[in-house]
């Protein structure tokens, strides 16, 4: 267990991206279309070394609207529009293979909404079962799906199990009954543990729950409570996210009075106590909001420096090109980003057109190659040796991060990095904070061309 320290946290705790992907969201423009895209598609199917496969599938229905939501979601219960969405992924589906080498293998699926369960058992059997026909999946793939708990049955388990699912991730947010009923979101715990034991007799090999600090009426004292009941449930990974009160950018958080909302300063308390708590029970703190048990290959992971981060946050599988499919998803295959559009009816009438449905998207330059690696090796890697770094990209590595390095000095006395000019290393107090630090190789930031409005950093 290692102890926080309050002053430091509020010292750094300041807007900054989560660096899922980089450069961030916000840069993606749309003069990046479908032609961009299929280039890339063609240009990395030609490679004979070309890397294995992460498909991400997006779907964007929900039962009913939970307060707090950030995602892209739709809440529907029409099970028609339902069934012409997943159609149409289908057709995205085709259309890919067409211009997929047919030897690439699949390592990683991941189903993400919305809530992907709120397809019924034999929708979910359905296109899983077309994915696994359009795609070689290696036997031990990664291959995981959220699930809501509410409405959520054993028939729904069966289906993604059956179908080589052996992942799941689902959001408990908090069991207080009184926070539950200010986000509309209400789940007992009794509900979340028979979904537990399912999940456990079905032989899954990991699940994550997740868990949301600053929502409404939430104490120290109670919110404890929760974490206790999650250490008690032993889930193999744990992540603790920090509510973003954004209504500016999503409207049906305004449905959550501010003023209920805990202070700056009990948020910072909550965070303080969940962290000890957790580490104190034996997980070990990834970075930033993921914990994971020791044998766990998250935790394996981080000890083997193969740990890696993309738009699902850290994830295990590194160096793939990921496909994402449905609306709003992203993709991120060779030098570009792609998003495809955010509503059904663009999207439809893409596909119906005979193209990839991108609404905007990204070509990276080498200078943000560079810089996305680095990121990417601080974030993950948690040290950064600066001249086999330099070598590799055939730069003198203090001279084309001179801007970011000078502004350590703070974060040494701090205590959150160990700096020479041969390597930096992150300390376990600098994980809580790497956004920050990882601001200081931000080629946008440096340049003042980042007027993004992003989450605060803790």
């Amino acid at each position: 267990m290692f102890e926080i320290d309050i002053d430091i946290i509020k010292k750094y705790d300041k807007p900054g991206p989560r660096y899922t992907s980089y450069p961030t969201a916000p840069h993606f423009h749309e003069g990046f279309k479908h032609e961009k895209y299929l280039d890339e598609i063609i240009r990395t199917n030609s490679n004979a070394n070309a890397p294995d496969l992460s498909l991400y599938f997006h779907i964007p229905f929900c039962d009913t609207l939970c307060y707090f939501c950030g995602c892209n979601m739709i809440i529907s219960r029409n099970r028609d529009r339902i069934s012409e969405y997943v159609n149409y992924v289908k057709n995205e589906i085709d259309m890919l293979r067409t211009y997929l080498n047919a030897d690439r293998k699949v390592s990683q699926i991941h189903w993400g909404g919305g809530t992907p369960t709120h397809l019924n058992p034999e929708e979910i059997d359905d296109l899983k079962s077309f994915i696994n026909q359009n795609f070689d999946v290696t036997k031990d793939a990664e291959e995981g799906c959220e699930i809501d708990p509410r409405g959520l049955t054993r028939e729904h388990l069966e289906a993604l199990r059956k179908n080589g699912f052996n992942r799941i991730s689902m959001g408990v947010q908090d069991f207080n009954e009184k926070v539950q009923k200010a986000v509309n979101r209400i789940q007992p715990e009794d509900m979340t543990r028979q979904v537990v034991s399912w999940v456990r007799e079905l032989e899954f090999k990991s699940i994550n729950l997740d868990l949301i600090y600053g929502l409404p009426f939430q104490t120290v004292d109670e919110f404890a409570k929760s974490v206790d009941t999650i250490i008690d449930i032993s889930p193999d990974r744990i992540a603790v996210f920090n509510y973003a009160h954004v209504p500016w950018m999503k409207k049906h958080m305004s449905l959550i009075k501010t003023e209920d909302l805990p202070t700056p300063e009990e948020k910072l308390q909550i965070l303080k106590m969940t962290i000890e708590k957790l580490t104190g029970a034996g997980y070990v703190f990834i970075g930033m909001d993921h914990f994971a048990k020791p044998t766990d290959e998250m935790a394996v992971a981080l000890q083997e420096k193969k740990l890696y981060r993309n738009f699902q946050g850290y994830s295990t599988n590194a160096g793939t090109d990921l496909y994402g499919m449905g609306i709003t998803s992203i993709g991120q295959i060779g030098n570009i980003f792609a998003q495809n559009y955010k509503k059904e009816k663009e999207y439809f009438n893409a596909l119906e057109d005979g193209i990839f449905p991108v609404e905007r998207g990204y070509q990276l330059t080498q200078d943000d190659i560079i810089r996305r690696e680095v990121i990417m090796k601080i974030m993950c890697d948690f040290e950064l040796d600066f001249n086999k770094f330099g070598a590799l990209y055939n730069i003198n590595f203090n001279e084309y991060f001179k801007f970011g390095l000078s502004n350590f000095s703070e974060m040494i006395d701090d205590g959150l990095v160990e700096l020479t000019n041969d390597y930096i290393k992150i300390t376990e107090m600098g994980r809580l904070l790497i956004r920050n630090i990882a601001m200081n190789f931000d080629g946008y930031i440096e340049r003042k061309e980042d007027t993004a409005r992003y989450s605060r950093t803790v």
